[in-house]
């Protein structure tokens, strides 16, 4: 069995990791930190797990479980590996933005590993310390990486993405309360988000001559959970040629499907999946990508990525349904 740490219990990426790791059959979950609610029950934080499991939150770290998720918020898990140690053996995998940048990868001689699997699986299962990637990063990259692939970034990337609330994280501010979100919607960081460089390092890594703008406008969209992601740039190859070269890149991997068909988000939320549908129109080619915000683009991903580290089945654990109505 897996021995797993989860530091950070109180916010949303780690009310989904502790969900899914409960029913994994190859983990077990040692303790989870949160120095708010130590000695209190995880139920107080993550209502659903009332009679579901039955442990404290705690200030104390086990140093030598085999892995810890950081479920921290951007720029603190630095500071947390500073102040704690663990075992020479025990994994890291880092839910945060602090190691995804290859300027940010190496820490304490630790070096981090970008953790899409899509992209990166082999060295995935060589590493000992993972950068989980942003969710917006996944729903795009998984969207645009074929074509990376197959060399037709030829041009500028308009990018349209929506977010559910939950993307906001748990701490309350002025447009994540509730009488703001409801029956509204705005965008922010439009042509400046802090998921443009992670998602330009990949495509470079693809395709070496990638020089072209991403223009990314991200939305707060007013539902709890999923991001809905269209995106267009210019490409003169035919329908059916784009088809192929999506479904070749994606033919392993288990959680990507590719579709000509209309696509939304109920099909993916609760799920790891990514769906993504194309459409040629004209000259430009439209590509729409769903993710589950707390799940694909972040905790499933995670133990994706465990998985992967620990010689498992990458889907172990991650057989999960969308809820249909």
């Amino acid at each position: 069995m897996i021995n797993i740490g989860i530091i950070g219990g109180s916010g949303y990426t780690a009310g989904e990791l502790i969900r899914i790791l409960m029913f994994h059959p190859n983990a077990t979950i040692d303790f989870v930190y949160s120095t708010t609610n130590a000695g209190k029950p995880l139920s107080i934080a993550h209502h659903d797990l009332l009679g579901d499991i039955e442990m404290n939150f705690t200030d104390t770290v086990n140093p030598n479980v085999n892995v810890v998720f950081l479920c921290l918020g951007h720029g603190k898990s630095k500071a947390f590996l500073e102040q704690n140690q663990f075992a020479n053996h025990t994994k890291i995998i880092d839910l945060g933005n602090d190691f995804r940048l290859t300027k940010d990868s190496i820490f304490d001689q630790k070096t981090f590993v970008y953790g899409l699997p899509e992209l990166n699986k082999a060295n995935i299962k060589k590493a000992q310390f993972i950068a989980n990637p942003g969710c917006f990063a996944t729903a795009i990259q998984l969207a645009l990486l074929p074509l990376a692939k197959n060399e037709m970034l030829t041009d500028a990337i308009h990018i349209n993405a929506t977010t559910g609330s939950t993307g906001a994280g748990v701490g309350l501010s002025e447009t994540s309360h509730f009488s703001w979100r409801n029956n509204n919607m705005s965008h922010y960081k439009a042509f400046e988000h802090q998921h443009l460089g992670e998602i330009s390092e990949s495509l470079l890594q693809l395709q070496n001559d990638f020089t072209n703008e991403l223009l990314f406008i991200p939305n707060r969209g007013d539902f709890p959970r999923g991001i809905f992601a269209t995106l267009y740039t210019t490409c003169n190859q035919n329908l059916e040629d784009v088809v192929t070269k999506y479904k070749a890149f994606y033919k392993n991997q288990p959680f990507v499907t590719v579709t000509t068909t209309g696509i939304h988000l109920k099909q993916v939320v609760q799920t790891n999946k990514c769906i993504i549908s194309l459409e040629k129109k004209g000259n430009r080619i439209l590509i729409t990508s769903v993710i589950d915000n707390l799940i694909k683009g972040a905790s499933g991903q995670a133990i994706q990525n465990m998985n992967l580290m620990f010689g498992l089945d990458e889907t172990t654990g991650l057989h999960l349904k969308p809820s249909g109505f």
